[in-house]
């Protein structure tokens, strides 16, 4: 039986042999990969680094000509209210005195921060030229505000009113405060060497040339450096040298602060008037007082609100600086790119005792 079992065991397995000898050799199929090493879909993407990047956020500095200064301050929530509207960062940096050498080395270090854009009021309109060329030539935008870098060292200048304007409405101011009868004026201005001061005091001396201002006489121009001590003491030296003397124009906002507190604080008023250009809240107690009765200013804050609305148009590529050219300003509206390369702010107010508590700057 076992023996039966084993033969018929090795008849089939012979058989099997025999059937697969004579069978046709079949083609290999080909192997697939396996799926593990196919590429995933998203992969024929490009990867995510090299996707455009958001754009990068804009940083912009305000640089005054000194800080501590209440006009500045004023304009700065000007730019800080802009800041918020158009989304962007302002910084604002500047030294504590009114001096060129410092504004320069400030705007070097700026300059390789790489901000994106600087506005600038200028302590010297030469000085600062290079510089601002600079920044420009490093893709920087630049605008000067108040006070004008040089043409070279600036794409645009936002001019807080036409000087010729300012110039006149203070010769008119201290024509009203002498009197039919005229008298001597003194100019109590910033630096010497300030731009836009030196502007309205070469225009003021063109103005006073009229026949109605015959009976005003210019005595001196001093300069108290924008510092609130200096201009008080060259305020004293000036009703020393001139007891006779009528009206004090100081054509700065520290200027004609510390010259009405020495009217006052000499208990000289409606003897000497002061007159020129000043903010409302400081000058709130001297308007009231009588020692400076009337001076006039634009609104600071919305110079600086322009002042980077303008900057933002330049650094976005919305204009590039061409006279002509038109952008809008948030609440201030359209503003034009004049051929002169400047942008107007608007003309000036007179601020008195009618109108003093009007205003919120």
């Amino acid at each position: 039986m076992k023996r039966n079992l084993l033969v018929f065991t090795l008849v089939l397995t012979i058989f099997a042999m025999l059937v697969g000898a004579c069978a046709p050799t079949a083609t290999p199929t080909p192997t697939q990969p396996p799926a593990a090493t196919q590429p995933p879909a998203e992969a024929t993407q490009p990867p995510a680094a090299t996707q455009p990047e958001a754009e990068a956020a804009r940083t912009y500095v305000l640089v005054p000509k000194n800080l501590g200064n209440p006009y500045f301050d004023t304009a700065n929530k000007g730019a800080q209210e802009a800041a918020k509207e158009l989304g962007v960062t302002v910084l604002y940096q500047g030294s504590s005195v009114a001096d060129a050498t410092e504004q320069i080395t400030l705007i070097n270090s700026l300059i390789a921060q790489k901000v994106s854009g600087l506005a600038i009021s200028a302590n010297d309109a030469d000085a600062l030229a290079p510089t601002g060329k600079a920044a420009i030539d490093a893709g920087i935008p630049v605008v000067s505000w108040d006070s004008a870098i040089a043409p070279e060292g600036r794409i645009l200048h936002i001019n807080q009113a036409d000087a010729a304007g300012i110039a006149a409405v203070q010769i008119q101011m201290a024509a009203e405060l002498a009197g039919p009868d005229g008298g001597k004026i003194a100019i109590l201005s910033a630096t010497s060497t300030a731009p836009n001061q030196n502007t309205w005091i070469a225009l003021m001396k063109e103005e006073l040339k009229k026949p109605e201002y015959a009976k005003l006489e210019l005595v001196t121009v001093v300069y108290g450096d924008d510092q609130d001590e200096k201009s008080y003491n060259e305020a004293l030296g000036l009703f020393k040298t001139y007891p006779d003397l009528k009206v004090i124009i100081a054509p700065t906002t520290v200027g004609i602060a510390a010259s009405a507190r020495a009217v006052q604080d000499q208990g000289l008023i409606g003897k000497v008037f002061v007159t020129g250009l000043g903010t409302r809240n400081q000058m709130r107690e001297y308007v009231k007082s009588g020692a400076a009765p009337k001076f006039a200013l634009w609104n600071p804050a919305d110079l600086g609100y322009l002042s980077i609305y303008a900057l933002d148009a330049l650094a976005t590529g919305t204009i590039e600086g061409k006279p002509g050219e038109k952008f809008t300003a948030g609440k201030l509206g359209e503003y034009t790119v004049l051929d002169d390369g400047s942008v107007l702010l608007g003309p000036p107010t007179v601020f008195d005792a009618n109108n003093i508590d009007q205003f919120d700057f």
